[in-house]
Order: C-alpha cells, then structure tokens, then sequence
C-alpha cells in the first residue's frame, strides 16, 4: 500500500503566482459576527461562487454511483467530527468540504481501500485550517477521531500540494456563510434575531455538507434556505414565504430557493425520523512511502520480498510498502 512518489506530481502547477490567497473573489469577512456585507459584495458573489462549486454534472455521479456517496458521506463527517475536536470555526470545515468536493469533480482517486480519499480528506482539512485559523495543530494532531490510516506529514504535505495544483490554488472559496449575515439582515431588519439567524443556520449549514443531494444547490441559495429554515422556529418570523427569499438579492431563484428549503426540512428539521447507523470503529493504519529505488538491483531485490510487512507499534498497525513503483498513482 503507497503513495505514487514518481508521476503523481508530474502535473502538479504549483502557480504562487496565482495569488491563493489573493484569488478572483470579492472579498469579505469570513467572521459570522461581522457587519453584513453590502449590496454590491453580495452581487459579486453572486456573479462569481459559480468559480467555486463542482461541475453541474457532479451530483449526476453519485447518483449513477460514478461517484460512491456513502464513501464521500463518511469523509464529511469525519471532517465535521474533527472540527468539533479542535474546535474550528464552522467555516473550516465548510472549505474542507468544498477543497474536496472539488478535487474529486475534477480528479478520480485511485480504486483501492480507501485509503487515498482518506488522505485526500486530511489535506483539504490542513489547507482549510490554514486559510482560517490562528492556531493550526500538527499534521499528525489532525488525525484523530477515528481515522484510519494515519498518514506521516510529509505525505500529507505532498497531497496538499496536489489539491492546490487541481484547484489551481484558488482557496479562499464563496461559500454560504458569505451570505447569511446579509440574509438575516433582509428577513429581520430590526436585527433583534441576527444572533440565533446566524447560529441556528450554522448549525443547519453543517448538518446538511454530508448529504450529496444538497451538491445540487449554490451557496447563494444554500444560505438562504438556512436563514429560512432558521426563521421557522421563530414565532414571530415563522410565517415568512420562502418565495420571497427571492427579492432579498439579485440572482436568486425562486424554485431553487424553495426546493433547498424543502430538502433541509426534510433532513434537519425532521432529523429524528432519520435513522443513521453508527460510525464503525476501524484499526488506525500508519501508512509510510519510501523512495524509489536508486538502481534495478535494489529494485529487483525489493520486488522479490514481501509487499507488505506488518507490525504491532502502539497500538496501529503500520503498513511498510517495500516496493519502489507504486501500480497506481493519484
């Protein structure tokens, strides 16, 4: 079991030049606290989160199970359980999600174990803690909470940088929470509510990511759906029409809007009718890569050995590949 070392990065355009930082998005405070962007910002990211989502036929993937939703399920909520570990901010784990999704739209993993959307997964967490928190833990803190390959830092650097390269180093994404505070300023101009709005719409944001059928909708209308649902259980503002989400900006949908809203009643607001099976407890794997060897010799010497040695070492069990070509890169 290994990592592709030779031609997996032979692709890779690693563009500082691109400015991941600086981007093509507008740019506005990604803190939920802050003043509601203005009018003008919210109509940039209106014109540009399109730059930031999958492919329209992304979900169509899954749903001919191109794309394994339940393996993509499992990755977010070990996201989500993560970023309740350390702590994150909410947006941390929405970027994860998204790094990811749109790595997977654009590059297909290799068909093994597992492992590699397991790896995929901590490297989009890595860039996402990068981007948004002050303090980031070492890349072995990160995982934690049940994962089952732990994969050493430097693989997980190697990764990150092949995110970078299929996202074109675009990671300050437009996301639903760059629209909430504006939102819940349009539903409740007293601000009186502004506070729950935002938590409780949070909180629907997240509970939402690991359900595929959502892939269907923009941030734009994501975030509205959640102010909505959020305003459902307030007495004062439990009556307003989701169809009039629509005039709160331009460029939103009315049908979009309301199709998002049901499909959140449907799985937050109704979450106990849902029954989840529990997250399985799996074997921790350590997963190393060693370089490729130097002449033929070591090659051929390395091939007759056993592919795999295993050994017991605090408790995880490690899994040591020999070979020095891996079958199938990423």
């Amino acid at each position: 079991m290994s990592l592709s070392c030779s031609d997996c990065f032979s692709d890779l355009l690693c563009g500082e030049g691109s400015g991941f930082l600086s981007g093509e998005s507008p740019e506005c405070s990604s803190d939920l606290d802050s003043q509601a962007c203005s009018v003008e910002s919210i109509n940039e990211f209106i014109e540009y989160e399109r730059n930031f989502v999958p492919g329209f036929d992304y979900l169509a993937r899954f749903r001919s199970q191109s794309l394994d939703a339940s393996a993509r399920e499992e990755s977010v909520a070990w996201i989500l359980k993560v970023q309740a570990y350390h702590g994150f901010q909410p947006l941390t784990a929405y970027l994860s999600v998204n790094y990811l999704d749109r790595f997977l739209y654009s590059r297909r993993l290799p068909e093994t174990n597992g492992w590699p959307l397991q790896l995929l997964s901590v490297a989009c967490l890595s860039l996402a803690a990068k981007m948004e928190e002050p303090l980031v833990p070492p890349l072995l803190d990160l995982q934690v909470e049940g994962a089952k390959y732990i994969f050493e830092p430097r693989t997980i650097r190697r990764m990150e940088l092949l995110v970078l390269g299929v996202l074109d180093w675009r990671l300050r994404s437009i996301t639903p929470f760059s629209f909430i505070a504006y939102f819940a300023c349009k539903l409740d101009s007293t601000g009186i509510h502004d506070g729950f709005l935002l938590s409780r719409a949070t909180e629907i944001i997240l509970s939402n990511i690991q359900e595929a059928s959502f892939l269907e909708y923009w941030p734009s209308c994501i975030a509205a759906a959640a102010i909505l649902c959020a305003a459902s259980e307030i007495p004062n503002l439990s009556l307003v029409n989701p169809e009039h989400a629509e005039s709160w900006c331009d460029g939103l949908h009315k049908e979009k809007i309301i199709g998002c809203y049901r499909l959140m009643q449907e799985f937050v607001i109704h979450d106990n009718s849902r029954i989840r099976k529990p997250p399985k407890i799996l074997p921790q794997l350590r997963v190393t890569i060693r370089a490729r060897t130097r002449s033929s010799v070591d090659s051929s010497s390395s091939s007759s050995s056993s592919s795999n040695k295993r050994r017991k070492l605090n408790n995880c069990l490690w899994v040591d590949d020999d070979k020095g070509n891996s079958e199938e890169g990423l």
